[in-house]
């Protein structure tokens, strides 16, 4: 949860839901969400936690649609930062620092 935490202040569009940040507009959803290994055994706990981002279109009858998702684990908040933004710009044709349309 504390990159996702981090990366509000780099995305000020996004809402914070406790779990995920979401990016909305009439047509799209975007949700980003932290997975940290859980295996406790590992020696290596210093990596990077995986950051899943959802794309949802809207659908004809008013709901998302889950589309493509994909997992960024980058241990530079700058360059992750930039990367999904750059993943999302791609994906459905907007910036998300600004508003999403």
């Amino acid at each position: 949860m504390e990159t996702l935490k981090l990366l509000c202040d780099y995305f000020p569009t996004a809402v914070f839901t406790g779990k995920c940040l979401v990016f909305i507009s009439e047509d799209w959803r975007v949700e980003l969400t932290e997975h940290k290994d859980s295996d406790f055994s590992k020696a290596d706990n210093s990596k990077p936690p995986v950051m899943r981002i959802k794309i949802f279109k809207k659908a004809l009858n008013g709901e998302f649609v889950p589309g493509h998702y994909e997992d960024f684990q980058l241990s530079s908040l700058g360059e992750l930062a930039e990367q999904i933004e750059k993943y999302v710009q791609m994906a459905i044709g907007t910036n998300l620092r600004e508003n999403i349309e």
